[in-house]
């Protein structure tokens, strides 16, 4: 477990009026404990940005404008959608004898996995899993060999252990894997396939022939009668 100090500055603004700090490129927020009273704190954004953009967990040690210190971790952080800078973070104060739950981060070692090599894709599902410990127990990241991991094989949340610490998560859930890749066909190959494509014969349905004069039918031709032949006087004419 990682330790980090930083200097916050005690503010009485509230709501709207806390823009002008972000104007000035401070960053309002919030430190809180069980049993403790909140304190309304503000800090500058380089001095945030170690906090979340990191590979590692990191115990704070808050140090404040009137001497006191806080031993803390970030538990929550606001960006704004459009610039993506962050506008509020909250702190969680510690205490030494009470389990804190907290996000760690994971990190894949053992280099390429044998399902890669085979040709798989590796896919990294989680890159943080949830713990549950005493602080002095935090871990500042959690490792996963994946050097064995063949294709079509995969690491659940119950195959990783790490010492003194109970992990959240579900134990259902995949952390890392290693897939076949996806072959999709050109465009002219899949229309040529449809051009080939055997044509079913059309099946013409056996029924009762239809009576003559049945709605719907028409009726049968009548022959035309025959001519008389001529007679013995008719001839000699």
């Amino acid at each position: 477990m990682s330790e980090i100090i930083i200097q916050a500055e005690v503010r009485r603004e509230r709501g709207k009026k806390t823009q002008h700090l972000r104007n000035n490129d401070n960053v309002p927020g919030v430190y809180y404990a069980h049993g403790q009273e909140k304190i309304n704190i503000t800090l500058p954004e380089l001095t945030l940005k170690p906090l979340y953009k990191t590979s590692a967990t990191h115990v704070i040690n808050l140090k404040l404008g009137d001497g006191s210190s806080k031993m803390c971790i970030l538990k929550d952080i606001a960006f704004d959608p459009v610039t993506d800078r962050p506008v509020h973070f909250d702190l969680l104060g510690l205490n030494e004898n009470e389990e804190v739950v907290i996000e760690v981060p994971v990190q894949l070692t053992g280099g390429t996995p044998q399902g890669v090599k085979d040709g798989g894709i590796l896919q990294h599902v989680m890159h943080k899993l949830r713990v549950s410990c005493l602080p002095k127990f935090i871990p500042d990241h959690i490792e996963v060999n994946v050097a064995t991991l063949a294709m079509n094989k995969s690491v659940h949340v119950s195959g990783i252990a790490v010492p003194n610490v109970k992990l959240v998560d579900s134990p259902k859930n995949t952390v890392v894997a290693v897939v076949p890749p996806v072959v999709e066909k050109a465009p002219e190959v899949a229309a040529a396939e449809a051009a080939i494509a055997p044509i079913e014969p059309e099946v013409i349905a056996k029924g009762k022939k239809p009576e003559e004069g049945a709605e719907g039918t028409a009726p049968a031709a009548v022959p035309a009668a025959a001519k008389p032949a001529p007679t013995k006087k008719e001839e000699k004419k």
